[in-house]
């Protein structure tokens, strides 16, 4: 499924260009015109990101998403601003409350697209990463490294600590796709399957994907 963006303005003009800018680069877009409103679609959709105004009615983005950072589900929601405030004071006042990046108006939708996109990349890694310590965490033996000459095919994936999307990226990746489809069958972007695959070249010690794939097929690493 596309990521999903949640959008909250009270300009609807705004709200209807960035959604029509946004899904016509792939991405899933719900709107919201005021902040109370954006509270309960958050909470019924759970989208990928927020993009907010701060000045609405109702509630303001400010309040919004103090709000938001206190719920344990969106603390680490990413979250982009854009207002006509530009003033040192209050864009200090957005990053206090919990946004991660202030765009001013007028803005470019270019410029907009790659915030959103560098963003997700990041909080997807994250996700990822805070899952498999999670899991690893629950099973401490797991990241007993076995003796030489005792590497079975479990023992050495766990050694390896290879995360769930990893492993899903190393799959694809023996069967000849590129960037581009890896990132469609995974809803990724093809720079955040490049991360994962120099993570696998990192965690293997080889050199290029070449390599990386005849590891896993000698060591039964790949379905």
């Amino acid at each position: 499924m596309p990521l999903l963006i949640l959008i909250a303005d009270d300009d609807p003009g705004i709200r209807l260009a960035v959604k029509d800018y946004l899904e016509l680069y792939g991405y899933s877009v719900i709107t919201a015109q005021n902040g109370e409103e954006a509270l309960s679609l958050l909470g019924t959709y759970h989208p990928h990101l927020l993009v907010s105004d701060i000045k609405m009615p109702q509630k303001d983005g400010y309040t919004l998403v103090r709000h938001l950072r206190q719920l344990p589900q969106f603390r680490l929601l990413p979250v982009v601003f854009l207002t006509e405030r530009g003033s040192k004071e209050e864009r200090i006042q957005g990053y206090e409350v919990g946004c991660d990046v202030y765009l001013p108006k007028p803005f470019e939708m270019d410029e907009l697209k790659a915030v959103i996109r560098n963003l997700l990349e990041k909080s997807q890694m994250i996700q990822s990463e805070w899952r498999f310590s999670s899991r690893e965490s629950q099973n401490p033996s797991n990241l007993d490294i076995p003796k030489e000459g005792d590497l079975t095919e479990s023992s050495l994936l766990k050694s390896l600590h290879f995360t769930q999307r990893e492993t899903q990226v190393l799959n694809l990746l023996a069967k000849g796709l590129s960037n581009g489809e890896i990132g469609q069958n995974l809803h990724l972007s093809s720079r955040t399957v490049e991360k994962y695959v120099s993570s696998l070249l990192r965690k293997t010690d080889t050199n290029n994907r070449a390599e990386l794939v005849r590891f896993a097929l000698d060591n039964r690493l790949i379905d």
